[in-house]
């Protein structure tokens, strides 16, 4: 038997239930999880769960357990296809294209993959749409504030007018007729960390949808969640009912929301931040000045995709309310939630706009 033959074997006893190697994804039959509701006791509620660690997070598909056997096999495949796209999206690993195109594009105008490139303009057009919250080309801003190494400190100001001279996605040109682009000055650089975990479950929805799966939940760590048809546990549902993380509180749910063909982001600092002289920075940058976003504890984005979900949860969370609600009428099948600090210490308000009144349930407690 040649190796190929061998992997194609093993691949096949693995989706059998047979074994489980340490090189492919964990499988198994779940009742519930932090962020899906289901019921252990209804017909058919147990769940098939796929897990990849990808993207510095946990990659997880779940299918309802009464599908075909085939259903398993997409889902590997699913995650197989997020592996691969870390290597190219990835500022983190020197040889990926948008690294490659940090050290070249400067240079000369630089050939993009074409769903590469797709993810380009809209990231640009999201730059121009919320007036510079949303940029991809932070990674200078990121690197100054020791949040690219994940050792938070406050910059020298020299540091930080040096960083916010190389940001703004006004210095990317696209150039869609011979699907190239460049940097206008050397120095700029690429960092999808705010849209490249949404961007790798819509390419999830269509491999599972093309292999013929109905039904599937995705997601890349809590933050970042795309769903399709429903949950069959033998409870009529619309979609699948998903919880929105408390910002203040991990072991906790503000919300629940069913979704059914749509993706929900959310961005928030409150566990991703440093002290320094008392005063708490988070992790979440606001390109325009250069200084951490502090309006918002959360912001929560229902959106008909993965990408444009966690982009928007991103911008909204450096805008905050009133630029959030000025942004909304460009964006009308989208629904924000945004959850600030509340007048009593601990607790939470929430603002809801674009509908999302009409899809969230609010926990009894999350007040």
């Amino acid at each position: 038997m040649t190796p190929e033959e061998e992997r194609l074997a093993s691949r096949r006893s693995f989706l059998q239930g047979k074994i489980r190697s340490a090189e492919q994804p964990d499988v198994e039959a779940v009742p519930e999880t932090a962020g899906i509701s289901a019921s252990s006791t209804a017909p058919g509620a147990y769940l098939i769960q796929l897990t990849r660690k990808a993207m510095a997070c946990q990659f997880e598909v779940y299918l309802n357990a009464l599908g075909p056997g085939t259903e398993t096999e997409a889902g590997v495949a699913a995650l197989d296809l997020v592996t691969e796209l870390e290597q190219q999206l990835s500022a983190y690993r020197y040889d990926s294209e948008i690294c490659r195109l940090g050290a070249t594009a400067y240079l000369r105008p630089q050939v993009v993959e074409q769903r590469l490139f797709d993810l380009l303009k809209l990231a640009v057009q999201l730059h121009r749409d919320t007036h510079g919250a949303f940029d991809i080309t932070a990674g200078p801003l990121i690197k100054a504030w020791g949040f690219f190494d994940r050792e938070g400190k406050v910059p020298e100001d020299a540091d930080l007018a040096s960083a916010m001279d190389l940001v703004g996605s006004n210095k990317l040109t696209l150039d869609e007729s011979n699907r190239t682009i460049f940097f206008e000055k050397e120095g700029v650089e690429l960092n999808l960390g705010s849209i490249g975990k949404g961007y790798a479950l819509d390419r999830c929805q269509e491999l599972l949808s093309e292999a013929g799966v109905e039904d599937f939940l995705v997601h890349g760590g809590t933050s970042s969640v795309l769903a399709q048809g429903v949950r069959r546990d033998g409870t009529p549902r619309d979609g699948w009912e998903v919880g929105v993380p408390h910002p203040l509180r991990p072991d906790r749910r503000i919300g629940t929301v069913h979704l059914n063909g749509e993706a929900l982001g959310t961005s928030g600092a409150a566990f991703q931040a440093f002290f320094h002289e008392g005063k708490k920075y988070g992790h979440v940058l606001d390109p325009r000045s250069g200084q951490p976003a502090t309006s918002l504890l959360s912001a929560t984005v229902i959106a008909p995709s993965a990408a444009l979900a966690d982009a928007l949860a991103t911008a909204c969370y450096v805008m905050g309310p009133q630029e959030t609600e000025a942004l909304l009428p460009k964006y009308p099948d989208v629904s924000v939630l945004l959850v600030k600090e509340g007048r009593r210490r601990g607790s939470v308000e929430t603002i809801m706009l674009g509908g999302m009144d009409q899809r969230l349930v609010l926990a009894p407690t999350s007040q």
